[in-house]
């Protein structure tokens, strides 16, 4: 079966500079897809490509077998929610909800049902009279989401649309915006930086880095299979290790060094090659405990040996910066361990993710 949505061999740049190089991307209809990575990384760029308001060197797009690459943004079929909303403030939220419905030359009793049957839909019934400068920035928010939902796009593009809000209602809104996709089964497309974001709202997450797709997959796989170091530290395993490995077939030993003993931990279908290794894993992923603790390490398991440099306590959990030599590792625990304490770091087997490193990397070192 077809993609609804397919972006092939597509180069996108701004003069002599290319963002996008060669980049495919297929998006199943009805599909919640979230591109996510840091500023720059070219993300927005294939949003606004995708919704026409860039145009690609080379390369299409499709949506339903149609090629929309030369098409105007308005003959697309999309519609895009800015992360500043871009509401008119001159007009009230009923005017604003209305306002692609106007362009398209709708009859006025058509507008006045469906900008209706928007504000109900978006908790905003009673304030259609109000102009946007007397709305609080979540409902200014789902007046954007109406007048891109009025048009019943085929595609809902998001632009960092929450960035604006604060946090408590940021989590409020990113789950109405999904339970609603999900209702409508509309197809969308949503820009963040966000990694929690885009965890909790999306069926896929396409992660990028330096204008190319670093991985795609479902939350879980992007989360516990990593494919790469950039995506296991964008992924919250920020903790990395240099060390050296040894792959026997389907086994790799860790070798040893000032802070741990060699240990043998599956391959678990890794590419990897006898070397220099980073090992990344997340704070909250190791276990803590004193250097007297005797019991027995799970198989598979990395054991450091250090020192406990700060405790912070960040909430719900206290964060142990522990030293490693000159390097440091973040390790979260259930009760503080006193500053000074020699402590053992435990990592359990499915926790380390582990690559082969970059060419002269070799040292132990923490982030």
């Amino acid at each position: 079966m077809r993609p609804f949505l397919k972006v092939e061999k597509m180069s996108v740049g701004y003069g002599t500079t290319t963002v996008l190089d060669k980049l495919d991307l297929d998006i199943e209809k009805g599909e919640f897809v979230a591109l996510l990575g840091s500023s720059g990384c070219g993300k927005t760029t294939l949003l606004r490509t995708i919704a026409g308001f860039a145009k690609p060197f080379s390369g299409s797009i499709r949506v339903a077998d149609r090629d929309v690459t030369q098409m105007p943004p308005d003959k697309r079929g999309m519609a895009l929610v800015f992360q500043s909303y871009a509401l008119w403030p001159h007009m009230t939220v009923a005017q604003n909800i209305g306002y692609g419905l106007k362009l398209q030359r709708q009859s006025r009793h058509n507008i006045d049902a469906r900008v209706k049957e928007m504000q109900n839909l978006l908790g905003l019934a009673g304030l259609g009279n109000r102009k946007p400068g007397q709305l609080s920035g979540g409902q200014r928010q789902r007046v954007a989401l109406g007048r891109a939902l009025a048009v019943d796009p085929e595609i809902l593009l998001l632009d960092e649309p929450l960035s604006n809000l604060d946090a408590r209602i940021r989590l409020t809104v990113r789950h109405e915006i999904r339970s609603l996709q999900k209702r409508l089964g509309i197809t969308a497309i949503h820009v963040t930086h966000d990694r929690e974001e885009a965890m909790v709202m999306a069926d896929r997450i396409v992660i990028m880095n330096a204008g190319r797709i670093e991985q795609e997959g479902s939350p879980e796989d992007v989360y516990n299979k990593p494919a790469s170091p950039f995506v296991a530290a964008f992924m919250g395993a920020e903790n990395l290790l240099s060390m050296h490995a040894r792959v026997h077939g389907e086994q790799v030993e860790l070798m040893e060094s000032a802070f741990n003993l060699s240990i043998v931990t599956a391959r678990a279908g890794r590419t990897l090659t006898t070397g220099p290794i980073e090992l990344r894993f997340r704070a909250e992923a190791a276990r803590l405990a004193s250097s007297a603790d005797k019991s027995a390490l799970e198989p598979g398991a990395l054991e450091l040996r250090g020192q406990v440099a700060s405790v912070s306590y960040p909430g719900g959990h206290w964060r142990h910066a522990v030293s490693l030599g000159g390097n440091e590792i973040l390790v979260d625990a259930d009760t503080p361990f006193n500053q000074g304490e020699t402590v053992k770091v435990r990592i359990p087997a499915e926790s380390l993710f582990i690559f082969n490193a970059a060419e002269g990397v070799t040292e132990t070192r923490a982030h």
